[in-house]
């Protein structure tokens, strides 16, 4: 999850909570929490956003970008080994199918959700 969150954040370079907690299909108390972890580690950056007091913007700091590069091929290989025995035939239908199952499940703020 922190190497989703800093992944996401390598490519959008400043985002608000509620967009990361998309982007990685978490609901947002889960990402807030995780974000608060990574900001204590110096790896992010959460700023209040002058345009909404509500929400708080989120950066990777040098040092996040500097662990997200040295994670990079770690986090390739367990990708690559957990699709290994799947064609890539397979692979582009088994992610496009965790793709609909994310984004056909707008409720991902509650965790019962997913049971009802």
């Amino acid at each position: 999850m922190q190497y989703s969150l800093l992944s996401a954040l390598a490519v959008r370079e400043t985002a608000d909570q509620t967009t990361l907690a998309a982007d990685i299909a978490l609901d947002r108390t889960t990402t807030t929490g995780a974000l608060k972890r990574l900001a204590a580690r110096g790896l992010v950056e959460r700023a209040i956003n002058k345009d909404d007091r509500r929400a708080r913007l989120c950066r990777l700091t040098p040092a996040g970008a500097a662990l997200l590069v040295k994670i990079e091929g770690a986090a390739r290989r367990a990708h690559r080994a957990t699709l290994g025995d799947l064609s890539e035939r397979e692979q582009a239908l088994f992610i496009e199918m965790m793709q609909r199952i994310v984004a056909g499940n707008p409720s991902r703020d509650s965790a019962a959700a997913l049971f009802d």
